[in-house]
């Protein structure tokens, strides 16, 4: 694969994530509940996955490891409860700005555990994500934005989790197939999601068949399909470009949300969008730059 395959599978990654909120929204406007909705997603996500591994070649894991992935589940199982109970009062393109926060908690986490002081570059770029974030949440439009308290709690906490299962997921496994790493990160997850929405709905079969096409759909684009094109996309393009194409997610929700859900979205919270991405551009397009020029520095030092 060339090196735009690569990243192109990044911002399909990206796009996966985007998609989420829209047909939650849908589930939750056909008459099922938070709980149904999350258990569904994560119980038919890891089904898929399980059904892939036995498709698949299955790598040795220990015993150790395995415990160490089904931890990285439960902030993974986490940020889906938080985000869900988030779209219960707030607008789709509203949730999924709370949600995006994981941008500028990630640098935190970075300060407040590896004492990696942000440089100013980055520091920039949160000022702008978080000018964008108020634009984009409709907060200075005329009217302003109809934010409920709890919903902002509820999106902030997924923000918090979300960056959590991030650090863990990517300092556990690495040699782990990817299948069965994202299986495994699956699993912890639906235990998570089950033990603070117990699973009725696997027993009620009208339920349960109801909300099927919902959770294969979510599970497929939100448990399953992102963790398997990161893990082949990333190595490849670095981090730097790969937190910028992950960002696709945002534009992908809020489009979706306006022409799926006709939710409205200003040309004010459209310019929102923009100032966001081009934060984590800022942040990030330097030191991408910056790592490719040690490796030319090398190549010319070894001609």
């Amino acid at each position: 694969m060339k090196n735009w395959h690569y990243a192109l599978v990044v911002f399909l990654g990206g796009c996966c994530y985007g998609i989420l909120s829209t047909f939650v929204k849908l589930a939750y406007s056909a008459g099922f509940e938070v709980t149904e909705v999350t258990g569904g997603q994560y119980f038919f996500g890891s089904l898929i996955l399980w059904i892939m591994v036995l498709l698949s070649k299955r790598g040795k894991i220990t015993l150790a490891q395995t415990f160490k992935l089904l931890a990285s589940g439960i902030p993974f199982g986490l940020t889906g409860v938080f985000y869900y109970q988030a779209l219960q009062t707030l607008n789709a393109s509203l949730a999924i700005i709370f949600l995006f926060q994981f941008v500028w908690i990630g640098t935190l986490y970075e300060f407040i555990f590896y004492k990696k002081k942000p440089v100013k570059n980055k520091l920039i770029s949160i000022f702008i994500l978080l000018v964008g974030s108020v634009l984009a949440a409709g907060i200075t439009s005329a009217g302003g934005a109809v934010i409920s308290w709890q919903g902002m709690i509820w999106g902030l906490l997924s923000a918090i989790t979300f960056t959590t299962f991030i650090f863990l997921s990517g300092s556990v496994g690495k040699m782990t197939p990817p299948i069965m790493k994202s299986a495994i990160i699956s699993t912890g997850g639906v235990i998570v999601v089950f033990l603070v929405f117990p699973p009725m709905f696997l027993f009620d079969l009208p339920v349960l068949t109801g909300v099927a096409p919902y959770g294969l759909l979510l599970g497929f684009f939100g448990v399953a399909l992102p963790p398997l094109l990161f893990s082949i996309g990333m190595p490849k393009i670095g981090p730097g470009l790969g937190t910028i194409l992950t960002a696709s997610e945002l534009p992908v929700a809020v489009t979706m949300s306006s022409i799926i859900l006709a939710e409205h979205v200003s040309l004010t919270q459209w310019l929102g969008v923009l100032l966001i991405l081009g934060g984590i551009a800022a942040g990030n397009v330097k030191h991408a730059i910056q790592k490719q020029k040690p490796a030319q520095v090398q190549t010319r030092s070894i001609s």
